[in-house]
């Protein structure tokens, strides 16, 4: 699986589990483009897996973005989401 997706209060989230090659590219592009025919999105957010997204997933963003721009729906492009350690409480 190359993304994710949630549909949550009329926005798309997509993921790219990975960061992308050529063979990924052509895949990923049309799982987002059939999710923007069935969601009438009033948003959508794409979240990278890398912040050096190789030039495979720069492409599918370009893509999506002249999609989304033809629907006239705003697009967000985040990066990778980094889990901070639990912080543990301080023993007296």
């Amino acid at each position: 699986m190359l993304i994710s997706h949630v549909f949550e209060d009329r926005v798309l989230h997509v993921t790219l589990l990975r960061d992308l090659d050529v063979t990924g590219r052509a895949a990923a592009i049309l799982h987002i483009e059939a999710l923007l025919a069935a969601h009438a999105a009033r948003h959508v957010r794409i979240q990278l897996p890398t912040s050096d997204p190789s030039p495979a997933s720069l492409s599918v963003l370009a893509r999506a973005r002249r999609l989304c721009e033809g629907l006239g729906t705003p697009l967000t492009v985040v990066g990778p989401v980094r889990i901070a350690p639990r912080s543990r409480p301080a023993v007296a």
